[in-house]
């Protein structure tokens, strides 16, 4: 396979890693953080500068943009997706990117963090990645290769396409979204103001990778208000609301329910933050199945848990708030899987044997696919997310890329 992307697609993710992009959870407005539009206005004049139509920065911080279609007009219009912001869970201000050339198989140390390996011990997939170029960040960030290694791949071929219009596709609309991270990315002008019949978002691991069922998810607060006294005369009357934070996390399931003590199909509940002093404390949640009555009856267990720690101590007082984050793509995509035959089949004319596993995550599409467009989650070759350890492949990326044109051109066809 050529790799004729790689040094484009190496510069890009550089650069856009090195910008700080990181999405908060605990900000209503969107997008979340204002650092996010950094990104934003670098790909607006970006897209200009290759020559992008209809290139727009949205009230609500996504970039669109068209390339017009070059296969006439009877081809579904194609939407292509990628978020901009980076993972709140760990540090992602002053990435340093760094590349490993010619990967010789061995240890990847980290020159800000010298006790951190990374290795085909702890990272199985790296063991076929010998002679690739391997791109870390420097040991105390993480890398932000999620998900700005499908915004470098989607850029890279949309500037060859814009390039070599004699390449026949139909028209194309690109998204790059904000705070998908914290599971807002798609906000509900969105699917409108994309306008495409389907989309793509390249938002995913290992090559070969065709994702279409995702988890469904839901997004908890729990709020304790204690009895709040000075310590020297609390005695029967302080109610400690760190102490009843701590009683809820430790009262729930922690052998089968943790993303920790899962995998597969199995869902869980994981405490994400605890805020709070001994007056009044505030617990977020995230639950996961890939069914909707597991769902369901994850969110009534943590009611239950909630409601079990209140009777123990009526003078406090416990609230629970379960809102609806996204859901499982497959709901939709079962019932029209064009959308995932097609990229089966771009995977195997460029020489690929496609893989669709469920992901133990949600993307951009779960939501997309749920209003009404659907969207499929392609590779892009990213690992170890979300950490100091996360990596990704010059290589694969190459791949990716060389899929999202072979996927635009079989997509022109499907008039």
């Amino acid at each position: 396979m050529s790799e004729a992307f790689n040094k484009e697609l190496e510069t890009r993710l550089i650069r856009y890693c090195k910008i700080d992009s990181q999405s908060d959870a605990s900000v209503a407005s969107s997008p979340s953080t204002e650092i996010q539009l950094d990104m934003q206005r670098l790909l607006v004049d970006e897209l200009k500068e290759i020559g992008a139509q209809d290139v727009t920065l949205t009230a609500y911080g996504a970039v669109l943009a068209t390339l017009p279609s070059t296969a006439g007009n009877k081809a579904p219009t194609l939407g292509l997706l990628a978020h901009v912001d980076t993972a709140p869970q760990f540090n992602a201000s002053g990435v340093k990117p760094v590349v490993h050339r010619s990967y010789n198989g061995g240890d990847i140390t980290f020159a800000d963090a010298p006790e951190l390996t990374l290795s085909p011990e702890n990272s199985p997939y790296l063991s076929g990645k010998q002679n690739h170029d391997i791109i870390t960040a420097s040991g105390t960030t993480l890398l932000g290769a999620d998900d700005k290694s499908g915004v470098a791949v989607i850029m890279t071929a949309a500037r060859h396409l814009l390039a070599n219009p004699e390449i026949k596709h139909g028209k194309i609309r690109l998204a790059f979204t904000p705070d998908e991270e914290i599971g807002r990315g798609v906000h509900p002008d969105l699917p409108k103001d994309l306008a495409a019949d389907f989309a793509y978002t390249f938002d995913g691991g290992k090559v070969g990778e065709i994702e279409y069922e995702s988890f469904s998810a839901d997004g908890a607060k729990v709020t304790i208000e204690g009895v709040s006294i000075h310590p020297g005369t609390a005695k029967d009357t302080m109610v400690n609301a760190l102490h009843l934070a701590s009683k809820i996390i430790m009262t729930l399931p922690h052998v089968s329910m943790t993303p920790d003590t899962t995998s597969g199909r199995d869902g869980f509940i994981m405490v994400t933050d605890m805020t709070g002093n001994a007056a009044t404390a505030e617990l977020t949640f995230i639950l996961r199945d890939f069914e909707l009555d597991g769902l369901a009856a994850k969110g009534a267990l943590l009611q239950s848990v909630c409601d079990t720690v209140q009777l123990s101590e009526p003078r406090a007082q416990i609230g629970c708030a379960i809102k609806p984050q996204y859901r499982n793509m497959r709901y939709w995509l079962e019932k029209d899987m064009t959308p995932v035959e097609l990229a089966h089949k771009a995977a195997k004319e460029i020489g690929l044997t496609p893989v669709s596993n469920p992901i133990r995550g949600g993307t951009d599409g779960s939501r997309l696919t749920e209003l009404g467009v659907p969207c499929p989650n392609i590779f892009t070759g990213m690992q170890e997310l979300h950490g100091p350890l996360e990596w990704i492949s010059v290589q694969d990326m190459n791949i990716a890329t060389e899929m999202c044109l072979k996927l635009v051109q079989l997509a022109g066809k499907n008039s």
